[in-house]
């Protein structure tokens, strides 16, 4: 199937407003293809609207870590769920859902690829140099940085590398996940969580039909961004990209 644009979009929180808002600025069409990075869900204000949005206009999402706590919640047997630890914010989630929504969840994979443009598209990250196959769901789903030996860590603010310094593609990946006040360059990668729930900004990477993700810097030009309409979700802290 021929597309018109690719246009993929960091994590949403449950700002509907604010994509809303980043969609018409983007003019998109039902020629384009929507993707997400995961973590629609949560924290902000109308998460069910969000996944209303991505239903309505057939995106694809990746699962995010948000995602596979209420995935998690789900496929556990009712007895069972009252053992699992969901946030007030995750259960009013799943409360509202339709089964029409939980499927979107549910077959969400944890990476898509996009060879048209050399892209592949995951939550968090990936450990440079092992195979996809062989990456761990836990790190694509949450990791944010590299420990001394070259281990996925999550830690937030850590002195470690950021993953994307040391990953050598392609194809490039786009990510969300990690929160930053600007969107994360790396040759090989481009973060683009920028933290809309947090008062940030919502951001789309857009790429028009056959055209490759260029690599560093030079993802600037394909950057649009909505600023946040309100703090959302109170933060503790939203760092600056390291290099």
């Amino acid at each position: 199937m021929n597309h018109g644009r690719t246009i993929v979009v960091g994590d949403v929180h449950g700002c509907r407003a604010e994509l809303d808002a980043l969609l018409d600025r983007l003019a998109f069409t039902t020629g384009d293809r929507l993707v997400f990075v995961g973590d629609l869900v949560s924290r902000g204000p109308d998460s069910l609207g969000v996944i209303a949005i991505a239903r309505r206009t057939g995106a694809h999402l990746v699962l995010g870590n948000h995602e596979a706590k209420l995935v998690a919640w789900r496929r556990a047997k009712p007895e069972k769920r009252k053992d699992l630890t969901i946030s007030k914010h995750h259960a009013q989630v799943a409360e509202g859902l339709s089964e029409s929504d939980w499927a979107l969840l549910l077959n969400a994979p944890l990476w898509l690829d996009f060879p048209e443009h050399d892209l592949r598209v995951v939550h968090a990250g990936v450990v440079p140099g092992v195979p996809m196959e062989k990456q761990l769901e836990k790190n694509l789903l949450h990791m944010r940085c590299l420990t001394a030996q070259g281990d996925a860590s999550d830690e937030k603010w850590s002195h470690a590398p950021l993953w994307g310094t040391q990953y050598v593609g392609g194809p490039h990946i786009v990510f969300g996940h990690n929160a930053m006040s600007a969107v994360q360059l790396h040759p090989w990668a481009t973060g683009i969580d920028t933290g809309c729930v947090y008062g940030g900004a919502l951001t789309a990477l857009v790429l028009h039909a056959e055209e490759r993700v260029p690599r560093g810097s030079a993802v600037r030009e394909l950057l649009h961004q909505q600023r946040a309409f309100a703090v959302h979700f109170e933060p503790s802290k939203v760092p600056v990209p390291k290099a």
